[in-house]
């Protein structure tokens, strides 16, 4: 099953934490680290389970699953956030913004944005893939912005605190797509992408800064997904992770990814009043 499967009942004080998030999102208050106030043993399991949890809420609720995002890819990212291996979240159709679109930061909390590839599958996989049949089955690349935000406050978090908050995703911008040639793929880990805000570059990183290199990263969240039920289908997008560290993205300020080779992908932030 695409998108949330193993989605059995919570435990009550596991409920309560997907709850909280689902709320913290919602209103715009942030809740205390879990793993340091609520709950203190919450294993990555568990913390995956709240995720599943609050994914399958935002599908009830009318969202569409449409790809998955690996994050914590990058030492850079992992030294950011004091985490020394990756995670998962879940990509819906509510957190695209179209390239060029506006980024509404009143409904953010502590957003922050970052530059990455993005992948296509044209093929689904098996649950626990080589990295040759991860390979043929992306079928497109291009760059990518993703804006991630904290429903933890202050971004005080652990590894089980931004899985169990859907890998800290908020919403992503993806660029022309480009047909993914076994020369495109292999040229990658060497092209360097750069962040722009308002014509000047903030920061920048090759796609070897993730995993060795992006595809890498790709396999590794195949592999992961697998173990909680889950599989890459036709049509999803894969967002491989931050080539860079993320950068705090402020109202008013226009942002765009590059690299050579690929279509530029740009995105404004914007306040709810500015658009009135």
């Amino acid at each position: 099953m695409k998108g949330t499967s193993r989605t059995a009942a919570l435990r009550p004080e596991l409920q309560a934490l997907a709850d909280a998030l689902w709320e913290a999102r919602r209103s715009g208050e942030p809740i205390e680290r879990p793993s340091a106030t609520t709950h203190p043993g919450l294993r990555l399991d568990e913390a995956y389970a709240v995720q599943r949890a609050v994914v399958a809420r935002r599908v009830a609720s009318g969202e569409r699953v449409v790809g998955h995002k690996v994050g914590l890819t990058s030492r850079a990212m992992q030294s950011q956030l004091g985490v020394s291996e990756p995670d998962f979240g879940t990509l819906t159709d509510a957190m695209v913004v179209p390239d060029g679109g506006r980024i509404d930061t009143e409904a953010l909390l502590a957003p922050r944005i970052e530059p990455e590839f993005a992948f296509r599958v044209g093929a689904p996989l098996v649950t626990s893939p080589s990295m040759g049949e991860v390979r043929e089955a992306i079928t497109d690349v291009a760059l990518a912005v993703e804006v991630i935000d904290s429903r933890v406050r202050d971004w005080r978090i652990g590894l089980v605190d931004t899985v169990a908050d859907n890998a800290s995703s908020a919403c992503l911008a993806v660029g022309r797509w480009r047909r993914a040639t076994a020369e495109v793929l292999s040229r990658i880990p060497d092209t360097v992408v750069t962040l722009g805000r308002d014509g000047q570059e903030v920061a920048a990183g090759p796609g070897s800064a993730v995993l060795g290199g992006p595809v890498a990263a790709v396999h590794w969240l195949a592999t992961a997904i697998g173990r909680h039920g889950r599989a890459f289908a036709p049509g999803d997008v894969v967002l491989a992770g931050a080539v860079a560290a993320a950068v705090p993205l402020t109202p008013g300020t226009r942002w765009e990814a590059a690299a050579e080779g690929f279509g530029p992908v740009a995105v404004t932030a914007a306040a709810t009043r500015e658009k009135e």
